[in-house]
């Protein structure tokens, strides 16, 4: 979902909501969406979540209070945002968004059922990666 595709709508205006945590997005076909950020984080299009290709996925916990802290343009086709917990590789082009804005309410479905088939909820702390540990000495 890099770039635009031709024919694409183009944002209009973009505001973000920082109390209510949420990205305002105003696209060029008078679509208007407001996208939690929590939605933006579990779903961010960086290799870190999405992994290398299907089923690859790693499930994101411990986001609903997350928030934004940069959001950067990259060229004329995205921007980069820079979440709370430090994650900041996911570049989402105006498709991408686009996408989460319209199909926001399927994609809170199918968060909340991998949740479920996980055995976890959206509060969890996200599991230390492999090889990484908690000790100091």
């Amino acid at each position: 979902m890099a770039g635009l595709q031709d024919g694409s709508p183009r944002p209009q205006n973009i505001t973000v909501h920082g109390q209510s945590r949420m990205l305002e997005i105003s696209f060029s076909d008078g679509s208007d969406f407001r996208i939690p950020f929590e939605l933006m984080r579990v779903y961010s299009p960086s290799a870190e979540v999405q992994g290398h290709g299907p089923g690859q996925e790693t499930l994101q916990t411990g986001k609903r209070d997350i928030e934004l802290d940069a959001l950067e343009p990259v060229g004329n086709y995205a921007v980069q945002p820079r979440f709370s917990d430090g994650h900041e590789s996911g570049i989402f082009s105006w498709d991408y968004l686009y996408f989460l804005g319209k199909e926001q309410d399927r994609l809170w479905q199918e968060y909340l059922a991998r949740l479920e088939a996980a055995n976890t909820d959206r509060d969890a702390p996200m599991p230390l990666k492999a090889g990484a540990s908690c000790s100091s000495h």
